[in-house]
């Protein structure tokens, strides 16, 4: 069988108890990179249990996490998605299929009947990407928690947040380089383990405003 034109990169801190769920529902075919960013918790060892390609990132952030994976990926087109078991991998082909017309596809999260999603982080999200319409002219009403696009091209945007502001980076550079970004609907429930590095901790949260303002200011 011909080797999958699509590396799954997913950055994991402490995600061995959702981990494996997650690899269970990745699409036929697709290859799954986890980049254990410092866990302590065995991630990487389940992982390689479950049969995905491990990455080690010593630096800590989900930025480090994300560009170490797609500087390991080997092939064309590269997705990226969380590892907490709140966005589902089979969504993935659709948004690979969507990358015929696009430079990028995004993940647009609607929450699962009954999800308790914390109004502060869908209050940040919603301002944030206002801003992103508004000052970058880019359409989008989510800050890309998963997304597809092709490798090459990914690293060429230059992208240098190594914390909670690279995907919001991403989305910026993507503007400036006229990107044709296209963004679908995507399932998103509760996380299957875990605790959120975001909304879980006040220092979580206060790092991702940090680095969120930063970026977009």
């Amino acid at each position: 069988m011909p080797e999958s034109p699509v590396t799954v990169v997913l950055p994991c801190l402490n995600e061995a108890e959702s981990l494996p769920g997650v690899l269970a529902q990745m699409p036929d075919g697709y290859r799954a990179l986890v980049v254990d960013n410092n866990s302590t918790d065995g991630t990487g060892d389940v992982a390689r249990e479950h049969g995905a390609e491990v990455v080690e990132e010593a630096q800590p952030g989900y930025g480090s996490a994300v560009h170490a994976g797609v500087v390991a990926a080997t092939t064309p087109i590269v997705a990226v998605i969380d590892a907490d078991g709140s966005l589902d991998p089979g969504a993935l082909p659709a948004l690979v299929a969507e990358l015929d017309g696009a430079d990028m596809v995004i993940g647009r999260r609607r929450a699962a009947p009954g999800l308790r999603w914390p109004w502060h982080a869908r209050l940040g999200t919603a301002a944030v990407c206002w801003r992103l319409r508004t000052r970058h002219g880019l359409a989008v009403h989510d800050i890309a928690p998963m997304r597809v696009a092709r490798r090459t091209d990914l690293l060429g945007l230059g992208v240098s947040d190594r914390r909670s502001g690279y995907p919001l980076e991403l989305l910026v550079r993507a503007a400036q380089a006229n990107w044709n970004v296209v963004e679908l609907d995507v399932a998103y429930g509760p996380r299957t383990g875990g605790k959120s590095k975001v909304s879980g901790s006040l220092k979580g949260s206060v790092t991702a405003a940090v680095d969120f303002w930063r970026v977009i200011s």
